[in-house]
This record gives C-alpha cells, sequence and structure tokens, in this order.
C-alpha cells in the first residue's frame, strides 16, 4: 500500500496540535473550577476523558502504520517518535487533570479547608509551561522548550510551599485532615504536569535537534 509521507506528516503533526490544545483547555478549566470552587465545571473535566484518550490511540495508530509502511529515516523518523512520547505525555497530563477535578468535587463539600494562594500560583506556573511548551511544539522552538525546563524549578518550589502548609495545617485542624490531604494531592498533581511538560520539552528538542538532552542534559 503505497503512503504519501509528506502529507500523513501534515496531518500527524495537525492532530497532534489539536490533542494538545484540547488538554491545555481541560487544564485551564480544571484552574478555573478550583479558584472559583464550581462544582458543574470540574464535573466537565471529569467526565470529558474519553475524546482525548480516542485521539491518543488514532496517533499512536497512525505512527505504527508509517513505521511499517513508509519506513521513515533522519527528521521525519524523530518526529513520528516524538508524536508517539509527545501524545502518551499529553494525556497522561489531561488524567491528572481528571484526577484533579475529583478531588475538586470532593473538597467543594469541606468549607472549612481554604486553599493555600501558592496552591493557585502553583497550577498557573504548571500551566504556563503547557502553554509554552505546546507553542514550542508549534513553531518547533527549542529555545523555548529550554526555558520551559528551567522553569520547573519555579513549579518544584511552589509544590514545596504547598506541603509546607499541609504540615501547619494538619495539626491545627484534625477534623479536616482528610481533606487536607486532598489538597496536597492536587498540588502532587500540578507538579505531575509539570514533569510531563518538560519531558515534551525535551521531546522537541529531540525532534529539532536530534539530541536526548533527558536526565540533566542541556
Amino acid at each position: 500500500m503505497a503512503v504519501d509521507l509528506r502529507t500523513e506528516l501534515v496531518e500527524l503533526r495537525r492532530n497532534l496540535l489539536a490533542m494538545g490544545a484540547m488538554v491545555e483547555q481541560r487544564v485551564t478549566k480544571v484552574i478555573e473550577a478550583m479558584i472559583d470552587n464550581d462544582v458543574t465545571l470540574a464535573e466537565s473535566v471529569r467526565n470529558g476523558d474519553d475524546e482525548i484518550d480516542a485521539m491518543e490511540v488514532e496517533l499512536e495508530g497512525i505512527c505504527m502504520r508509517l513505521l511499517a509502511l513508509a519506513q521513515p529515516v533522519a527528521s521525519d523518523l524523530r518526529f513520528i517518535l516524538s508524536v508517539i512520547r509527545i501524545s502518551g505525555e499529553l494525556e497522561r497530563i489531561a488524567d491528572l487533570a481528571r484526577g484533579i477535578s475529583k478531588k475538586l468535587i470532593k473538597l467543594a463539600a469541606v468549607p472549612e479547608i481554604v486553599l493555600p494562594p501558592s496552591m493557585t500560583d502553583l497550577a498557573f506556573a504548571a500551566r504556563t509551561m503547557l502553554s509554552d511548551v505546546l507553542a514550542a511544539l508549534s513553531n518547533q522552538d527549542p529555545a523555548l522548550c529550554r526555558q520551559v525546563r528551567r522553569a520547573d524549578k519555579r513549579v518544584d518550589d511552589l509544590y514545596k510551599e504547598v506541603l509546607s502548609w499541609g504540615r501547619e495545617e494538619i495539626p491545627r485542624h484534625v477534623a479536616a485532615t482528610g481533606a487536607a490531604i486532598d489538597v496536597l494531592t492536587i498540588a502532587q498533581r500540578y507538579e505531575r504536569m509539570a514533569d510531563m511538560t518538560t519531558n515534551i520539552a525535551e521531546d522537541v528538542i529531540f525532534l529539532v535537534e536530534g539530541r536526548i538532552v533527558r536526565h540533566g542534559g542541556k
């Protein structure tokens, strides 16, 4: 079966960027739900995971078919391998947003818990990283990817601030220990989003430059 590799790669790129935009939208919605204590919005994030799962499966299927039939080399091969990795990371980020939405729905029934200010900063920092890495993917911008990698430290620092809040909050409000732990779980998921976004940044650097920069590489 003949494969028009150029056309297929253009469509693959378009679909990957569409998936990224959808995941970013879900992350934005779950942050809004957290800030506004909007259970309805949180429920929409919780119930909207199937489309992203289907997009990942479709992208992976296309990549496997191109690897088998088109025998891509050089930059085309790197692109296909990167799509497989990036789509997987995007799907996991969407799963984390869904997990956060579940915790928010649960926390809505616990009015005595007030989220620490650093939680909002953490959420916005993670979302900014995701927005930047999707822009870097669209523009094939390795410099922006390196900026995203550096931004992960800020997220780590904010996560530590939320952990410090938890260590102080739990002894003061023992009856709300379960809710405080849910808050810490939400913070952990934002931190994991940032880690996965960093992975995507490294994949884009590999795509553009052919260099592996994971595990501390520059």
